[in-house]
C-alpha cells in the first residue's frame, strides 16, 4: 500500500509539473494607469507562470521581466509587418528587441510573434501580402544573430482562418478559409522547416457571445447541462475547444502537415461586459481547461497531446477598444489593480485563490460623484459630460447585463462615469468638475457589487492609447444617454 500511495504521488506531482510547465498567460498593457512592470513580474511568478506572451517589446515591459527566468514571447505588431517584410527592416528590429535583452540577467525571449491574428476577416486582407515575408524574414534575422536555435518566429491566428464546409459541419472536415488558404499553407510550411510551433487563438466565449442559438453547455468542458454532443464518425464532441482544435488539426492534414505542433495563443473567458461575462462561467471555464491541462487528456485527433496555453489574459484592460464588445476590457484573472477573481488551479490539484499583486499604491481613497444640488434643470449638461467622460475612460461596467447594469439609477449612472474620468486622470483636481457638476468625496461611493474604483499609482498610459479607450463606445453611451434624458 506504501508502494501504491508513493507511485500515485509521483504520478500526482508529475500533471502538476506538467500544467504548471505547459501553462503560460497574455499580459496586455492596454490599460489607463499600469501596474509598475516588477509588481506584474512578481505577480506572474507568485503565481506559478513560468511562461508569458506579451504585444510588443517595448522598454517598460522588458524592464519588469529582465532576470525572471520567465519564458517570454515579444511580438512584432502588425502595423510594423510591411516592414519587416524588408529584410534589413527586419534585422534592426531583432537586433533592438531579441539580442538587447539576451545577455545574463537578461529576458528569457522563446518566441517572436509575427502579428496578432494578421489574417482575421475583419481586416479585409490588409496583411495578407506581408505576413509571411515578414515571417521569413524575422526567423532568418534571428538565426544570423545566433538566437534561431533557441528563438522561434511564430503568427497568432485568429480560429477564424479555418472551418468546416456548410454542407458537413464536423471536425474532420476543417479546411483553411478559401480566401486565405494559400497563405495558410505557404505559412505553415515555413514553421515547419523552421521547427517553430502554429500559434491558434481559440475563444468559446466568442461562439456563445452573440448568437442565442449556441447551446451554453457546450463551450465548457464539465459535461454539465443537456447541449447536444457532435457526431463526427466514430468521434464524439462533447465541447467547442476540442472541436475547434481538431477542426484545425484537420486542415492541416489536407495541406500534409497534420502533425505539426500547435500552440494556444489565447484562451479565456471574460468576466464582465456581457450577460455571460460573469465570474461564475469564467471560474467553470477555467476549471474545467486546468483539469484537462493537467490530465494531458488532449484531444479526440490528438489523444494525449500536450498542449501549450497561454491564458487570456492576466489583468483587466481598461484603454482595450470595445468594438468587439464591452467584454474586451475584462479578460483579467486578475482585476485591474492585480486581486484574484476567482479559485483556480494554477499549479495542478484543488483551486485555490491566487496570490494577489503585492506592493500595489494607491490614490488617495476619494472619489467624484454628481453633485447632490444638480437638479433636474442639469439633464442636458449632465448627460453631454456623461458622454464626454465615458469616451475618455472605462464605463462598460454600466452596459446591460453587467455588473453596474441596472444596479444604480440615472444619478448614480452619472456619478460612475465622472469617477471612472477622474480615476484614469489620475485624480487631477480638474478632472472633477464637469461644468460645476461633480464634487469629489472620501465616502466610498460603490453600491453592492458595482465598484467605483480607486486607481494605482502606476504608470499613465501612451497617450494613443488612452485616445482608443473611445473607440467603440458610440452604442454604450447612447445607451446612458437615454437612461439620463
Amino acid at each position: 500500500m506504501a508502494a501504491l500511495r508513493c507511485v500515485l504521488a509521483s504520478v500526482l506531482v508529475a500533471a502538476v509539473a506538467m500544467a504548471a510547465d505547459a501553462l503560460g498567460v497574455n499580459w496586455g498593457t492596454m490599460s489607463t494607469r499600469r501596474l509598475p512592470p516588477k509588481v506584474v513580474a512578481r505577480l506572474l511568478a507568485d503565481n506559478g507562470f513560468r511562461k508569458v506572451k506579451i504585444f510588443d517589446a517595448d522598454e517598460w515591459t522588458m524592464a519588469g521581466l529582465a532576470g525572471t527566468g520567465i519564458e517570454t514571447m515579444v511580438a512584432v505588431p502588425n502595423d510594423l509587418l510591411a516592414a519587416v517584410a524588408d529584410y534589413g527592416r527586419a534585422r534592426e528590429w531583432v537586433k533592438e528587441n531579441v539580442t538587447k535583452y539576451t545577455f545574463d540577467g537578461g529576458v528569457n525571449i522563446k518566441f517572436v510573434a509575427v502579428g496578432n491574428e494578421p489574417f482575421l476577416r475583419a481586416y479585409n486582407g490588409s496583411f495578407d501580402r506581408v505576413t509571411v515575408p515578414a515571417l521569413r524574414n524575422i526567423q532568418r534575422a534571428l538565426d544570423e544573430a545566433g538566437h534561431g536555435a533557441k528563438v522561434k518566429a511564430t503568427v497568432p491566428v485568429n480560429a477564424d482562418v479555418y472551418d468546416s464546409p456548410p454542407g458537413d459541419p464536423v471536425p474532420s472536415a476543417g479546411r483553411f478559409r478559401a480566401d486565405v488558404a494559400g497563405v495558410m499553407a505557404e505559412m505553415v510550411r515555413f514553421l515547419n522547416r523552421s521547427g517553430a510551433p502554429l500559434t491558434v487563438n481559440i475563444y468559446p466565449f466568442l461562439s456563445l457571445y452573440g448568437n442565442d442559438d449556441f447551446p451554453l453547455d457546450y463551450a465548457f468542458f464539465d459535461g454539465a447541462g443537456k447541449a447536444k454532443p457532435v457526431v463526427d464518425g466514430r468521434v464524439t464532441y462533447t465541447n467547442v475547444f476540442d472541436a475547434n482544435f481538431d477542426t484545425l488539426v484537420s486542415a492541416l492534414k489536407r495541406v500534409g502537415l497534420g502533425h505539426l505542433p500547435v500552440m494556444i495563443g489565447e484562451v479565456g473567458w471574460p468576466t464582465d461586459g456581457d450577460k455571460h461575462a460573469t465570474p461564475a462561467l469564467a471560474e467553470r471555464f477555467y476549471a474545467g481547461l486546468l483539469r484537462r491541462l493537467a490530465a494531458r487528456k488532449g484531444t479526440p485527433l490528438r489523444p494525449g497531446a500536450r498542449i501549450e496555453v497561454y491564458l487570456f489574459g492576466l489583468i483587466d484592460e481598461d484603454a482595450k477598444s470595445v468594438a468587439p464588445g464591452n467584454f474586451e476590457r475584462h479578460w483579467g484573472l486578475f482585476t485591474f489593480d492585480g486581486r484574484p477573481k476567482f479559485p483556480l488551479a494554477l499549479r495542478g490539484g484543488r483551486p485555490a485563490m491566487p496570490v494577489p499583486a503585492r506592493g500595489v499604491e494607491y490614490l488617495p481613497r476619494r472619489w467624484c460623484v454628481l453633485n447632490p444640488d444638480a437638479g433636474d434643470d442639469a439633464a442636458g449638461r449632465v448627460a453631454d459630460n456623461v458622454g464626454y467622460a465615458c469616451g475618455r475612460a472605462d464605463c462598460t461596467a454600466l452596459g446591460y447585463g453587467c455588473s453596474c447594469g441596472g444596479a444604480l439609477d440615472a444619478r448614480g449612472n452619472a456619478s460612475y462615469a465622472f469617477n471612472a474620468y477622474y480615476q484614469a486622470q489620475g485624480q487631477a483636481e480638474s478632472a472633477c468638475d464637469f461644468q460645476g457638476l461633480a464634487v469629489v468625496v472620501d465616502e466610498d461611493a460603490s453600491r453592492g457589487k458595482c465598484n467605483f474604483s480607486v486607481q494605482v499609482v502606476g504608470s499613465e498610459a501612451p497617450a494613443a492609447t488612452v485616445v482608443a479607450a473611445a473607440v467603440g463606445t458610440a452604442a454604450l453611451l447612447a445607451a446612458l444617454l437615454l437612461v439620463l434624458l
